[in-house]
């Protein structure tokens, strides 16, 4: 009698980043908590798509969208493209927003309270985990919300925002972004005004993630030279692999793995590709190559995943947080081991948040 060797375990996922917050927010047809409950044909994550594919939870951004949002999707499949920046957001629409989000986040925890948590720590994190709970980190995606004396920062807190990215890709009174723009460098524009590097103070302080993913290469510089945290890209990907404005060079890897940081892999497509296009039609191949960077240049504990579901083309081999499985059978397939898939699926996030909030 043989037996079949055992199927490898699942890797539980804790993601650097997604925007179902923004999906559910800006949807009007629907409560949020029947759209998250019972999904729809559209979304990246849901409670079901989430529980098939072992998402265990992750960076949950409030972005607060432009007042004219711009279609990308087909303006980036052109060969070169330059996208035209929304103007910066005024305060009252910043706040209106990222408040709309917060309190979709915290109706999902009361109407799913055995399968949602909202958490402050890796500990919670971990807590949620074990008892099987999809462990919502907040994150706010472009800081527009926050006002100079910092008293939306000190509700925000309380109610739980743990990570911070400074921009999105449009400036504010904190910083400058990189745009839309392919073949492109980060190193555009002035760096972290006097206001973005107090931001940055406070985060110290208070043990906030501060995001450099949207932000220009001199505001990433501005920040390595004051913060006294890991430098933390959630989601960006290789300039050497993909010319795109939005990714990072080897001297800005350089940089965060001698600060013990992390970056997240970003899913979208146009971030991924040599050719910059944001087509579903893109090899999982291309996302081991990164992978392949990212570990060389930052090692094995400074490697994540930051899919950008819900606000990004993403392969649709992977399709949803249910496809994540497929993303880690290629890397088993390309002689990731078991111990390393689990750095790169939830350990190195949940480290990286130990050693930021001890600062």
């Amino acid at each position: 009698m043989t037996t079949s060797a055992a199927a490898p375990a699942t890797i539980p996922v804790f993601d650097g980043h997604n925007d179902t917050l923004l999906r559910l927010y800006l949807q009007k047809a629907k409560p949020p908590e029947e759209v998250f409950g019972k999904g729809e044909g559209s979304g990246h994550i849901d409670l079901l798509k989430a529980r098939t594919g072992g998402l265990a939870g992750g960076f949950f951004a409030m972005f607060p969208p432009p007042i004219k949002s711009t279609d990308l999707s087909q303006v980036t499949q052109a060969p070169r493209y330059d996208v035209p920046l929304p103007p910066i957001l005024p305060i009252e629409a910043a706040q209106a927003s990222t408040i709309g989000m917060l309190s979709i986040m915290l109706r999902l925890e009361r109407a799913f309270p055995d399968d949602v948590a909202i958490c402050r720590s890796a500990a919670e994190i971990r807590a949620a985990m074990e008892a099987n709970k999809i462990a919502a980190l907040m994150h706010i995606e472009g800081a527009e919300a926050i006002d100079p004396d910092f008293a939306m920062l000190d509700v925000l807190f309380a109610a739980g925002l743990r990570s911070i990215g400074l921009v999105w890709s449009r400036s504010n009174i904190y910083g400058h972004g990189v745009p839309f723009r392919f073949p492109g460098s980060p190193d555009v524009g002035p760096g972290l005004t006097d206001a973005g590097k107090a931001l940055v103070a406070e985060c110290n302080r208070r043990g906030i993630v501060i995001d450099l993913s949207h932000l220009n290469e001199q505001g990433f510089w501005d920040v390595a030279a004051s913060s006294t945290a890991p430098l933390v890209a959630t989601h960006s990907n290789v300039h050497a692999l993909c010319e795109s404005a939005r990714n990072l060079t080897d001297k800005q890897f350089g940089a965060i793995k001698e600060s013990g940081g992390v970056v997240g892999l970003n899913f979208a497509a146009g971030f991924l590709r040599p050719d910059g296009s944001m087509r579903a039609d893109t090899d999982l191949d291309i996302m081991v190559r990164h992978l392949d960077y990212l570990v060389e240049h930052l090692g094995e504990d400074g490697v994540a995943f930051g899919s950008d579901f819900d606000g990004a083309v993403v392969p649709s081999a992977i399709g949803n947080a249910a496809g994540l499985p497929r993303l880690i059978e290629r890397l088993r397939a390309s002689g990731y081991s078991e111990p390393l898939l689990r750095k790169i699926g939830h350990e190195n996030w949940l480290s990286l948040l130990e050693r930021t909030q001890r600062v």
